[in-house]
């Protein structure tokens, strides 16, 4: 549940915007992204998000219906046009993100009286992120949808803190932590846990998920890999080395296949093992939604990194 777009992505790597000449377009928004992943690892997949009522709206249902993933929760704002989302692609490390979303997204223009509670809580692992909390009403939407789930399968929360969505790190911390108390899973980085819980040290910052009530935190420490955690286990996996071509979308194929690891029943390093193979892929690639990886393409690369 949360956020969809088109990006449109340089065909030309290292050169800065304005001397740009050509792009593909592709889906994105990060949960859509992840329902794509999902769907690659044989998954039954549905987003609930909005979109306008323009030809990248209609794009967005063409694109996930090729994708597999279910579109009949994906509705139409009249007045608002689909997010158009463009990138800098200066690798390994550097892409910047320019995101046309004004006068305001489709997506944050999700209503809690419109949500299908009962799909919401029939879905063994529903997925939202914290972007969903930045504004009205999408944020009561998200609540509700959460309060909903209680008691129902796996929860997962994307901290996915993107400062330009927020008045400030602290009304964000303060949305982020009302979420905590309603989810299973919690997943962010070093910057995203320091504003949701104040502690930017992996492991502290477990622990500080952990005591927030959520049964397992998934902290990413970029080139140090990946810490999960529960109670009385923790394991760091290491990163997967990859030449990066666009490490945008690869948060995106970890939390699918994180998603897949959980609707299987996998430990957890298993798990984070392929959800850190599934970004590595990803970040090798220049888009995401498309660029999402099958399981038998990971497994083949867990066989080369063993």
């Amino acid at each position: 549940m949360g956020r969809v777009g088109v990006d449109l992505y340089p065909h030309q790597v290292g050169v800065p915007l304005e001397a740009v000449t050509s792009f593909g377009k592709y889906l994105g928004g990060s949960p859509t992204n992840v329902a794509v992943a999902a769907a690659r690892h044989g998954r039954r997949t549905a987003v609930i998000t909005r979109t306008g009522a323009d030809p990248f709206g209609r794009f967005i249902h063409q694109a996930l219906a090729g994708f597999g993933v279910d579109d009949r929760y994906v509705t139409e704002v009249a007045d608002l046009p689909t997010p158009v989302t463009f990138c800098e692609i200066f690798p390994p490390d550097d892409f910047p993100l320019y995101f046309y979303r004004q006068p305001k997204a489709p997506d944050l223009e999700i209503f809690a009286e419109d949500l299908d509670l009962e799909a919401i809580k029939a879905a063994d692992v529903f997925w939202v992120t914290g972007t969903g909390l930045c504004e009205e009403p999408s944020r009561s939407a998200t609540m509700a949808a959460l309060e909903a789930r209680r008691g129902h399968g796996t929860t997962v929360l994307d901290l996915d803190y993107r400062p330009m969505f927020w008045s400030s790190p602290e009304v964000a911390g303060s949305q982020l932590r009302a979420a905590l108390a309603m989810v299973d899973v919690a997943v962010g980085n070093r910057e995203e846990c320091e504003v949701a819980i104040g502690e930017t040290e992996p492991g502290r910052a477990a622990q500080a998920l952990l005591d927030a009530g959520i049964d397992l935190a998934v902290v990413k420490q970029g080139p140090d890999g990946v810490l999960g955690a529960r109670a009385g286990e923790s394991v760091v996996v290491p990163a997967v080395s990859v030449e990066v071509v666009n490490g945008l979308g690869a948060g995106d194929a970890f939390g699918g296949a994180l998603c897949h690891g959980l609707l299987a029943g996998w430990e957890v390093e298993r798990m984070l093992r392929f959800a850190n193979v599934a970004g590595a892929v990803v970040a090798g690639r220049l888009a995401c939604a498309d660029a999402m990886p099958t399981t038998a393409e990971l497994d083949a690369v867990l066989e080369g990194v063993r």
